[in-house]
């Protein structure tokens, strides 16, 4: 009996052992801590026990290794802990480089704090495992590491509405798993890397608002699946490549507020999938594509601030729904076509044109 109780209590042990965080793990996370501030909820006041792995805030460990897996801490959130305080978060500090010394991360999320500087700590391409990356609605500065490429498992890569300067990496190219990118509202500024489509598992490219330069690559319509892609609010020039109408996933192409000039690709009005498309305020000319059809279905459709001249297309009457539409401020003239598809259209969809007429503007 007595040697069936040992034997019980050293496979007790061992288990304990194996469940429970290292040392060396604890030690990385209280580090990651002390670069941290959050003075009202007191979320990182739980990181105090021995074990890492139990019931530390927004830590998670692998069952079988014990090691962190996750580290997920998000400022906006549905957690009792912020519903019963009645406020978002709010942390201030920055990202320590010990996180990287958890070399089994896969998540690292720390979103929505507002207050979290400092740069990306570059030594996070180190991590072989890391998965997602998500530091979101911060004031973190500094450029995305040189070698972010080497992160060959990361899915999502986010770290919109900061302060982040400097270029997109040539390397970002080599993140072969990539599906959700999203680097809006920073300051990048130089151009897209010509080789872009080598992502071609990934579904979102949202980087509007930065000052991007140069042309948009053709390679993107490599990306089979991608859905969205958003560029606005940059300062892109050159044509709009017309192999993006060839994207049959493609449901939102977003290019406003840039310098593009040339005609628009016929293939963008043609590709039932588009429903969303907005080419506004940029220096567009030549003609609105005449390629509507009875499966054309937008539901929402922004041409205006261009240059664009002659007539609103005929076939636009095909259309099957058009939800949204904004052809003024442009040099379209002519009648407008009757059909129902404009009928919840006010004056404001064809005001400021040179000599457009007809419902819902004046009578020809």
């Amino acid at each position: 009996m007595e040697v069936l109780l040992s034997i019980s209590l050293i496979i007790l042990a061992v288990t304990s052992t194996v469940k429970s965080c290292p040392p060396s793990d604890r030690a990385a996370l209280l580090d990651f801590k002390a670069a941290l501030r959050e003075p009202y909820l007191g979320l990182l006041d739980s990181w105090t026990s021995q074990d890492c792995c139990q019931n530390w805030y927004g830590v998670s460990c692998d069952p079988s290794t014990g090691r962190v897996a996750d580290i997920s801490l998000r400022g906006e959130s549905e957690d009792p802990i912020f519903e019963k305080s009645g406020r978002t978060g709010f942390m201030t500090g920055s990202l320590s480089p010990s996180v990287c010394k958890l070399d089994r991360l896969t998540t690292l999320i720390v979103a929505d704090w507002k207050g979290i500087s400092g740069d990306i700590p570059a030594c996070i391409t180190t991590l072989p495992h890391l998965r997602i990356l998500d530091l979101v609605g911060n004031q973190i500065s500094g450029m995305i590491p040189a070698n972010i490429g080497q992160l060959s498992r990361l899915t999502v890569l986010n770290v919109a509405d900061n302060l982040i300067t400097g270029s997109i990496p040539a390397s970002i190219v080599n993140l072969q798993s990539l599906m959700h990118l999203d680097l809006s509202n920073n300051r990048l500024s130089g151009p897209l890397p010509s080789d872009l489509g080598k992502l071609t598992m990934m579904s979102r490219a949202l980087l509007s608002r930065n000052q991007l330069t140069g042309s948009i690559p053709s390679s993107l319509a490599n990306i089979y699946r991608l859905a969205d892609l958003d560029l606005s609010m940059n300062q892109i020039s050159g044509p709009i490549p017309a192999q993006l109408g060839n994207m049959r996933v493609l449901s939102t192409l977003k290019l406003d507020s840039n310098q593009i000039s040339g005609s628009i690709p016929a293939s963008l009005f043609s590709n039932s999938g588009l429903s969303i498309i907005n080419l506004s305020r940029n220096n567009l000319d030549g003609f609105i594509p005449d390629v509507f059809g009875p499966k054309s279905y937008f539901t929402a459709l922004d041409l205006s601030y261009n240059n664009l001249k002659g007539a609103v297309p005929k076939s636009m009457s095909n259309a099957k729904y058009i939800g949204h539409m904004d052809l003024s401020h442009n040099h379209l003239c002519g009648s407008i076509p009757a059909s129902s598809a404009f009928d919840h259209l006010d004056a404001s969809s064809f005001t400021a044109n040179d000599c457009l007429c007809g419902m819902p503007l004046r009578t020809c």
